[in-house]
């Protein structure tokens, strides 16, 4: 690998995943950075585990839900284990699928028939908080080496930072329009049935309460339809 080339791409990539305008813009510009720098990748995807469904993120093919839905419906597979690391395993490879590794039985002849030759995944992580794995398909075995492997792991340290901070970024701009919305909402509450402004925020918190809807749900409605 021309090393010299690749951290010119590397850093381009990593002001340019700053530079995306949403969340989800920014985990499809990590999928396809994996397709075009690391060495024999066909298709990437991020998992994300929620107790036990898993989500697929920014696919770059067909190819990557398929894996992801077997090993959901299985229970077992190498992007489950980098997604959990509950053994604190960051990162996995598997050169051959048609060698059937041990440690994922069931997976392993399935994913091959689906078309997977050989897999690596990393964990995507933060000081602070694991936000799922980025994992990388070839369609050939023993396509993905230990260049490979450090050329993912480079790119996967980049992209948990830029995910984490869009992250955040989308957390915060939510609970700005989130407050608005709360305000609003009071503001028609205090107007028409003449409440202070404790008492309208107490109409808004029991109705929220007893019909089990998200606060900022409830003054959307407010806000669309001028009542409860």
């Amino acid at each position: 690998m021309d090393w010299d080339r690749f951290a010119q791409q590397m850093a381009s990539m990593a002001r340019d995943l700053l530079a995306q305008h949403s969340v989800d813009a920014t985990l499809e510009r990590i999928t396809s950075s994996a397709t075009e720098l690391v060495e024999g990748c066909d298709a990437a995807g991020i998992l994300v585990l929620n107790g036990k469904t898993a989500k697929t993120l920014a696919p770059t093919d067909p190819l990557v839900l398929d894996s992801d839905r077997l090993q959901e419906r299985l229970r077992e597979g190498p992007c489950f284990d980098a997604a959990l690391s509950s053994d604190g395993e960051r990162v996995f490879r598997i050169a051959d699928l048609t060698e059937e590794p041990p440690r994922w039985p069931a997976y392993a002849p399935r994913a091959h028939r689906l078309g997977v030759g050989s897999m690596m995944g990393f964990l995507l992580f933060t000081e602070d908080e694991d936000l799922g794995a980025l994992n990388l398909y070839s369609r050939k075995p023993g396509a993905f080496t230990e260049v490979s492997e450090l050329a993912g792991w480079l790119l996967a340290s980049h992209a948990a930072v830029a995910f984490s901070s869009a992250r955040t970024h989308a957390q915060m701009e939510q609970a700005v329009a989130t407050r608005h919305a709360i305000g609003e909402a009071m503001g028609i509450l205090m107007g028409s049935h003449h409440l202070t402004e404790g008492e309208a925020f107490d109409v808004l918190r029991r109705f929220s309460q007893e019909n089990n809807i998200k606060l900022r749900e409830v003054a959307r409605r407010v806000c669309e339809q001028g009542s409860l």
